[in-house]
């Protein structure tokens, strides 16, 4: 008998031991959820209050542009009529189309925009091939230099590059608009980085097939590579669509000017015409709107696959 007992007394505190497990963990579990409402309620509240502030600037915008003239910057009216107007003057729009050659800057633009950005991706694609996967002489110590580049300002390279245009006579042509951006050293970087994270098989496998280095450069590399050209085409494209600085010091042609710098028409010494001039801002945006969401996947996966990746 007293055997036989200590079996079932053994049990029934195994038992007992594992009815008691779950209370516990349960309690834990139970204790650890307010923190974690907590840490994500802080963290949604810091995500939307920095949306927010990005979203504000345009919002604004887009309600000045439809305003009547004046009462963009009135005193005379609540605060929240500076976001929400009144009534909504929907010839803003088309008085901006009509009050300068708006269609002409646009036709411009893209034209420049299409072009630079085709030429500064195909220019950094190849570069950035030969640096990643062909051996020269020289090779590292050239990318450096050619690194070294971006640690120079904009501004510093403005005259010399206007002096050199100039001799060449391309001063107010489309030329001086268009060449000057087709190279640059952050897309030849960025590029480089990412075929390097690449495998090296793949080529392998087409150089015993017979495929030439351009071959594997079409064929292989640029089709694994649409995150990384993505990421460059709609960073180029941004960049290009809003330079004002450049066409204006190069061009002075009214009829080749592109949208940033036509709207300065809109402005002169004594006075500012802000429900216009916002009603062509917000038509300058729109492409840029387009082109990031019909790149948003390739844009986001480009950020995390690319980025400074060695």
């Amino acid at each position: 008998m007293p055997a036989s007992a200590a079996p079932v007394k053994t049990s029934a505190m195994t038992e007992k031991k594992v009815s008691a497990a779950p209370a516990i963990k349960s309690k834990n579990h139970y204790d650890k959820k307010p923190s974690q409402w907590g840490r994500k309620l802080c963290i949604y509240a810091f995500l939307i209050l920095g949306a927010l502030t990005m979203i504000a600037p345009f919002f604004w915008m887009l309600t000045a542009s439809l305003k009547e003239p004046g009462a963009v910057f009135s005193y005379q009216k609540a605060w929240w009529h500076d976001w929400v107007p009144t009534t909504f003057v929907w010839q803003n729009y088309t008085k901006a189309l009509e009050a300068v050659p708006f269609a002409r800057f646009y036709l411009n633009s893209i034209f420049i925009v299409v072009c630079t950005t085709a030429g500064q991706v195909i220019t950094s694609a190849m570069a950035a091939y030969a640096f990643a996967r062909l051996r020269f002489a020289g090779r590292d110590k050239i990318f450096f230099a050619y690194l070294a580049t971006m640690m120079i300002p904009g501004a510093v390279t403005m005259i010399p590059v206007f002096i050199l245009l100039s001799k060449l006579g391309w001063i107010n042509t489309y030329k001086a608009m268009i060449l000057p951006g087709i190279f640059t050293a952050y897309g030849t970087f960025m590029l480089r980085q990412f075929f390097l994270t690449l495998p090296k098989d793949l080529e392998d496998a087409a150089m015993i097939d017979g495929c030439s280095y351009f071959g594997i450069f079409w064929r292989i590399l640029l089709p694994l590579s649409k995150p990384a050209l993505a990421t460059l085409t709609i960073f180029t494209f941004m960049g290009s669509w809003m330079n004002f600085m450049w066409p204006l010091i190069v061009v002075n042609s009214e009829e080749k000017f592109p949208l940033p710098v036509g709207l300065a028409y809109f402005q002169s010494l004594y006075r500012t015409d802000w429900t216009l001039l916002m009603a062509g801002s917000v038509m300058m945006i729109l492409p840029i709107l387009i082109v990031f969401i019909f790149g948003q996947r390739y844009f986001v996966e480009g950020i995390k696959l690319s980025g400074i990746k060695g």
